[in-house]
């Protein structure tokens, strides 16, 4: 069961075998939601000298394009090489096997790069892998845990795992949260993750989801993609109970504003076939006019629901894009196909990113999975949450809720969402008497994410922190001493070559008005012996 390394391009390859510390970033196989923060990460640490090594299982390898610079790219073997987890039936199993197997190739793959020349110096781990830490650990590695949730469900999730909140999680523990002032809202029965409302729905996905707090506390660093200024009661908690830091918004620098990566414009990682047909038509629109439609990767509808969500989205009137994905097309009726013509696309994916970013764009439809929700608020775009599982009930009752960047849709007794509440929600988004106030809290929180990601934000703070401070890096035994004081050297270097400029911009500022205080003076010295000529 040898470990199989291979590098993305020519150069990468090249870089690999440079001076920086050589970093792995295991992320749950075959988990687009996992892999792209993770990458996205991976890429903030090469700026500052890293070189990462995406590392993923055969199977996710062998039917994924490589990610490119600046990755390198591993596998190792979660037992099912020739299907991944659709090739094993049973889920439990499949876990199992992944531990037993990942972790022994992961143990191989440490082995094999330290033999090659290339000594891997931290594990940067998702933690749904929580055997990558003590795999790293036991071979003398530091490893980081990358929570990929916000700091709002580590809460709950965390609090689970000590012992602190009992299962079934009722709705009073969901309120003792945000009395306790853990939470910044009160959570209902239907705001919490289902695993936790209801362990016996689907058991293995609770302690799925639970474990990743098994061995928190012994992990050298945990990270958290959230940003502080989003939810800063939890993200005080998470930095008190967990030693955890807030890195995140980890999407592309173009949408961050950030020039750092000028060319960091995709993941470049992606499980799924794209299309970018969907942009020509979105030219054509008017701002601020699309909904953009789409709930996931994971959640199923069937045909009733779908029927109801195509019928509900022509009644708003609004032009669409919806997300169909191919597994899924053939529950559409000839009839709604149709239909949906009239006002809108129809696709199989869609480039998420660049239609968020898009001007004629004003609403998303979305099941506020944490990667969703993070892209529209850095894009600014208004939401409707239809909520499925896992993490996304509570990031819907934050978003609605606190953040007040829309509405979170209601189902009827049957659990159905109905085309008239597709409708109305839809319309109370874009043209109901909170319209308004949901595009200037947008424009806020963009606003905020940006910053944190950007120099000095409380995000890049945290991220400099990590990769910059000597006695942290000593003590991880993340770095080489003269790759720390290059890296040191090189953000001092970045803020003293903003603070010139700041201080140029204000001298200039100063001199200009200088020169017309006395070219006035001047003027008004001449007017008083012209008069006393006179």
């Amino acid at each position: 069961m040898g470990c199989t390394t291979t590098s993305a391009t020519s150069s990468s390859s090249s870089a690999a075998s440079g001076g920086g510390a050589h970093v792995l970033l295991p992320p749950y196989p075959g988990a687009q939601g996992h892999t792209n923060p993770l990458l996205q990460f991976g890429r903030r640490l090469a700026y500052h000298g890293f070189r990462p090594t995406l590392v993923t299982s055969r199977y996710v390898l062998s039917t994924t394009p490589p990610p490119g610079e600046p990755f390198r790219v591993a596998a190792i073997s979660d037992g099912f090489d020739g299907g991944g987890a659709a090739a094993c039936p049973d889920i439990a199993e499949y876990y199992r096997q992944l531990e037993a197997v990942g972790s022994e190739t992961l143990a191989e793959l440490i082995q094999t790069e330290a033999a090659e020349g290339r000594p891997v110096r931290v594990v940067v781990y998702d933690p749904h892998l929580p055997w990558a830490r003590w795999v790293a650990q036991a071979a003398g590695v530091a490893a980081a845990a990358f929570l990929s949730q916000p700091c709002s469900v580590d809460v709950i999730y965390g609090e689970v795992w000590a012992g602190r909140l009992p299962l079934p999680l009722p709705v009073v523990d969901g309120k003792e949260l945000f009395a306790r002032g853990l939470l910044d809202v009160d959570l209902g029965r239907d705001d919490v993750p289902p695993f936790a409302a209801r362990p016996d729905w689907c058991p293995v996905f609770l302690r799925a989801t639970v474990r990743q707090f098994e061995g928190l506390e012994d992990a050298d660093d945990v990270l958290v993609n959230s940003f502080r200024d989003i939810e800063p009661k939890e993200a005080d908690y998470m930095s008190l109970t967990w030693r955890a830091k807030t890195i995140g918004p980890t999407l592309p620098s173009l949408y961050l504003d950030d020039d750092r990566l000028p060319l960091n414009k995709a993941y470049g990682f992606n499980l799924f076939s794209s299309s970018d047909s969907c942009l020509p038509w979105l030219d054509k629109q008017r701002p601020r006019s699309v909904v953009l439609v789409s709930y996931g990767t994971v959640s199923d509808y069937d045909e009733t629901q779908l029927e109801e969500l195509g019928n509900g989205l022509y009644s708003s009137g609004k032009p669409f894009i919806w997300v169909v994905r191919s597994n899924e097309e053939h529950k559409l009726s000839d009839e709604l196909r149709d239909k949906c013509k009239e006002r809108g696309l129809v696709v199989s994916w869609c480039p998420q990113l660049e239609v968020l970013a898009h001007k004629a764009t004003g609403c998303f439809y979305t099941h506020c999975g944490w990667n969703s929700t993070l892209e529209a608020i850095v894009n600014g775009v208004p939401m409707v949450a239809v909520p499925h599982w896992a993490d996304q009930p509570t990031i819907s009752k934050y978003m609605e809720s606190v953040w007040a960047l829309g509405v979170k849709v209601r189902k009827d007794e049957n659990g159905l969402v109905t085309r008239d509440e597709v409708e109305r929600c839809i319309k109370d988004v874009m043209d109901g008497d909170r319209k308004d106030e949901y595009r200037m809290n947008a424009t806020v929180w963009m606003k905020k994410a940006k910053e944190a990601a950007q120099y000095g934000g409380s995000s890049d703070k945290n991220i400099v922190e990590l990769v910059m401070c000597p006695c942290v890096a000593t003590a991880y035994k993340l770095f080489d001493t003269k790759l720390v004081y290059n890296n040191y050297m090189k953000t001092i270097n970045i803020y003293y070559k903003q603070l010139q400029t700041y201080l140029l911009a204000r001298t200039l500022n100063m001199t200009s008005m200088f020169f017309q205080g006395f070219t006035r003076q001047k003027k008004d010295q001449l007017g008083k012996k012209e008069h006393k000529c006179e």
